[in-house]
């Protein structure tokens, strides 16, 4: 397909986190930067844990974030197609966002092809024959019944555990680091679907570490790293897919 214009792809801002001052300049930030891209952007990506934590119940949503989703919100208004990958950490997404906002949630690995370059994207958790006992806990919490045993608490508790919860999970992962190719499972994953089906890119989220190398002379690899630390993400021009850090202007 020929599309003039950019894709995007950025992930796991964890907005929330590690408090409302800190996040909300994080939000401002991202917020210019959407600004900045709304004009050449064709498709916008994004590739999950953009919440630390989210919920939606029935009638009640996380408080906070309203920057963001009107400003996602203008840009699907104006035709700009937005994607959001649940990640690990807002993966109970619902009707609410998209109804609001307009993305398209998407909750699994897809593939596109952009002027003959072909991309699988995904979020990243849970990927490849790795980490079984986060499968079985993605397993509990995507399972309907927790949906429902979890709507049932008052949200100032299930909110509020859910985020103390996940403050404690990242107190040792803020700065994750590169392990080199042999011991990075989304590598490996992406050189095990290379076996038996051609990709010109694939791009990850989940992993924080902003990373781009080639697996063979053709494929590459992009981990697209955070906004927490590394303010980073990845553009296709119709050519080519960078890596590239925002600097506000």
């Amino acid at each position: 397909m020929t599309n003039p214009k950019k894709i995007y792809f950025v992930s796991d801002l964890h907005l929330g986190l590690p408090s409302y001052e800190k996040s909300l300049e994080r939000e401002k930030l991202f917020v210019a930067w959407l600004d900045e891209i709304k004009n050449d952007a064709g498709e916008i990506y994004l590739l999950g844990d953009i919440f630390d934590f989210w919920f939606e119940y029935k009638t009640v949503v996380p408080r906070g974030f309203t920057r963001l989703l009107g400003k996602i919100a203008e840009l699907t208004d104006s035709g700009i197609h937005v994607y959001f990958f649940t990640g690990n950490h807002d993966i109970w997404v619902f009707d609410y966002l998209p109804r609001e906002t307009g993305v398209t949630v998407v909750r699994e690995p897809i593939v596109r092809e952009w002027n003959g370059k072909k991309f699988y994207i995904a979020h990243g958790d849970g990927l490849g024959p790795f980490d079984r006992r986060y499968k079985v806990l993605k397993k509990i919490f995507t399972n309907r019944i927790s949906h429902w045993l979890f709507a049932r608490l008052h949200p100032n508790f299930g909110i509020g555990f859910a985020h103390l919860w996940s403050h404690k999970s990242r107190e040792y992962q803020e700065f994750p680091t590169f392990k080199g190719e042999d011991k990075e499972w989304l590598i490996r994953y992406s050189k095990m679907l290379l076996q038996k089906e051609h990709f010109d890119y694939f791009i990850f989220g989940h992993r924080h570490v902003p990373v781009h190398i080639p697996l063979n002379d053709k494929s590459h690899f992009i981990n697209l790293g955070d906004w927490l630390f590394n303010f980073t993400y990845a553009v296709f021009d119709g050519e080519k897919a960078e890596l590239k850090k925002y600097e506000k202007n």
